[in-house]
């Protein structure tokens, strides 16, 4: 009978021994949540999402803790409601001069964390090679929209082609603006949607990217002149936004970060001819007066 009893009490200690493990593993799984990434939902559109799409994948994105979800949307403004009213961590598809507008009508503020890049907007010509070569009262097709006209006679300036006012507005600005124009350029606005077509009519024409590539040209081979980074442009350049109340959240900021990888510089030139250009500055670098 001791016997019998001392081999159930031996079975017994083999068993409790062989159920030891099961602390570890609950310990490991602790472990793991303990770092499990944190998600990070982004509004996003068009060529913008995917690149967003992209960057979720990459390790750099977990490495720095975040896991990106990113939901697709069509509306603009909608885009920066659901930011506003924190339905969205963050949003990726305007300039800084959409936020500003957007804060200046809107009672629920926005607010930049990160500049991604500035996307050209360039001139364009099927008559000459170099902006020097225009002629006098040579024609200009400029788009027609206030926001582009304005950005478009900007660059026309930048050019060397015409001075505006001193007080010229960079969202609703027009020819009307114009005080010096020595070759007597004639600015013809034009809907933007016939554009490209109108290339061949005019001596030059001014297209934002997204039409210019639509076109089949590429803003930093094909323009006889495009926007150059700097505070003349600042306005243009493409950054993240979030809630103003989360401007400092440190999560949100670090996905900024992301986009100045090497592998999206990789992506970008594979997929947009690099005209997505990259700027990485500091926010003072927006807000800043020139």
């Amino acid at each position: 009978m001791k016997k019998f009893l001392g081999l159930v009490l031996g079975v017994a200690v083999a068993l409790t021994g062989c159920s030891k493990p099961e602390a570890p593993a609950n310990e490991s799984a602790q472990a793991k949540d303990s770092t499990a990434l944190q998600t990070v939902t982004m509004a996003s559109t068009g060529s913008d999402a995917d690149i967003w799409r992209f960057i979720a994948t990459l390790p750099e994105t977990k490495q720095a803790g975040i896991k990106l979800e990113v939901k697709n949307f069509t509306d603009y403004v909608a885009m920066n409601t659901a930011v506003a009213n924190k339905e969205v961590d963050i949003n990726a598809f305007q300039s800084y001069a959409y936020l500003v507008a957007f804060n200046a009508s809107n009672k629920d503020k926005i607010a930049a964390v990160s500049t991604t890049y500035l996307e050209p907007m360039g001139i364009y010509s099927s008559k000459i090679k170099k902006i020097e070569e225009l002629s006098n009262g040579a024609t200009i097709a400029i788009p027609n929209d206030a926001a582009n006209e304005a950005r478009a006679l900007l660059l026309l300036q930048s050019a060397g082609l015409l001075t505006l006012k001193t007080d010229f507005n960079p969202a609703t600005g027009t020819p009307n603006d114009i005080t010096e124009n020595a070759k007597k350029i004639v600015i013809k606005p034009i809907q933007m949607a016939t554009a490209v077509r109108v290339k061949d009519e005019v001596d030059a024409i001014v297209l934002g990217n997204t039409l210019a590539m639509e076109g089949g040209l590429n803003v930093l081979k094909d323009s006889i002149y495009y926007e150059p980074v700097d505070q003349s442009t600042k306005l243009n350049v493409n950054i993240l936004a979030v809630a103003e109340s989360r401007k400092d959240d440190a999560i949100l900021q670090k996905v900024g970060a992301l986009y100045h990888t090497e592998a999206v510089n990789q992506y970008v030139q594979k997929h947009f001819g690099g005209t997505k250009v990259d700027v990485n500055k500091p926010i003072s670098y927006l807000t800043d007066a020139k």
